[in-house]
């Protein structure tokens, strides 16, 4: 018997002699120094994927994987308005950053209790601000998540989102420096991440399949544009919530997986809380790093992203969900015909292939 490690090379000759391809890939699953694994959990923004396209709508699934193992996640999949389905094995981290430590270029070091500071657009109207600072008061005076302070910016962020042609969400910005510039002042304060909130049109006429569970987040493109600048830029954990003027709560029956963002006039909590022991971003050495990753896990036909590309670089298995599909059509046969990449029908086989551990091969 032969113990085989994510290092070694994968070739044909070893996967001829392993008899059961799925068995064989679980070589990958070698335990970290300190007995646990460390994988990726990732659904793309804006690319309506039919789980984790919604509010919150991945996070049973990221909850199960994170009691197998440490779990990295986007601040997509678990997001939810007022809700969040964050907890304290995961390691939430916003989407650029992700790419730079998929790339190799930063650590990640676990943080408890950040100082949280938000940047407001003053494009927000006072109304819609104050409920806002309510919320915020509210979030610290029950979860104890440390806001430190927060500001408004110079000028309107000047935020624009659109649905494209291919069904994609995305987006413009006018003025990014003006974030940028609001969040340098809460860095000099003290503040250790950010949290942006900006000001949005109502989005319901561009797509309003979206309450049904059919649609794309038409506001999902551009905050990942708007999270993304702030953490290159800055190299600070940082998330996104959009504000509306529109205060009202619905009171139509929305599908379940929209549900979360329609019972609240704003959506801050989930950030905050997602923040409040996201990890920092390092180049220590002592912190983890991509070589400490065992697995990644990925919708179906959204494999062109970068953390994809980096993971199959180092031998590091990624699993494709077939239930889980997207307004992409990037699939393992069209892209990369990669061996790396394993093909799951559903979130519950992928999660019985990991936990199945350690593997032992003749």
């Amino acid at each position: 018997m032969e113990v085989y490690h994510k290092d070694r090379q994968l070739n044909s000759i070893d996967i001829k002699k392993s008899g059961d391809f799925a068995a064989f890939l679980l070589y990958y699953f070698i335990m970290l120094k300190d007995g646990s694994r460390l994988g990726a959990f990732i659904v793309p923004t804006g690319v309506g994927a039919s789980i984790g396209g919604y509010a919150g709508d991945a996070s049973v699934w990221a909850r199960k994987f994170s009691e197998i193992s440490k779990l990295i996640v986007n601040p997509n999949v678990v997001n939810a308005g007022g809700f969040s389905g964050i907890n304290d094995n995961m390691l939430y981290v916003e989407g650029y950053s992700l790419d730079s430590f998929l790339k190799g270029e930063i650590n990640l070091k676990e943080s408890y209790g950040n100082k949280i500071g938000i940047v407001f657009d003053s494009a927000i109207p006072q109304d819609v601000l104050n409920v806002h600072i309510n919320t915020l008061n509210a979030v610290k005076t029950v979860y104890g998540v440390n806001v430190v302070d927060y500001k408004q910016t110079e000028r309107e962020i000047g935020i624009e989102f659109f649905i494209d042609g291919n069904g994609i969400s995305t987006g413009s910005v006018k003025n990014p420096d003006t974030m940028l510039n609001t969040a340098k002042e809460l860095l000099a304060d003290g503040c250790n991440a950010i949290a942006i909130v900006g000001m949005f049109n109502n989005p319901e006429e561009d797509n309003i399949e979206y309450a049904n569970g059919i649609g794309v987040d038409p506001v999902g493109g551009v905050e990942a544009i708007l999270s993304h600048y702030i953490s290159r830029e800055l190299r600070v954990p940082c998330a996104h919530s959009p504000a509306f003027d529109d205060l009202s709560i619905a009171t139509d029956i929305v599908n379940p997986k929209a549900a979360s963002e329609y019972i609240t006039p704003t959506f801050l909590p989930c950030v905050l809380l997602g923040l409040n022991n996201a990890p920092l971003l390092t180049i220590d050495k002592a912190d983890i790093s991509v070589r400490e990753l065992d697995f990644l896990v990925m919708p179906y036909n959204s494999l062109g992203a970068v953390p994809v590309i980096e993971a199959l670089k180092r031998n590091i298995p990624v699993f494709a969900i077939r239930e889980n599909s997207t307004e992409l059509d990037v699939t393992n046969e069209k892209l990369f015909n990669s061996d790396g990449i394993i093909e799951c029908e559903t979130y519950q086989e992928c999660y019985n292939l990991i936990n199945s551990g350690n593997v032992l091969m003749s």
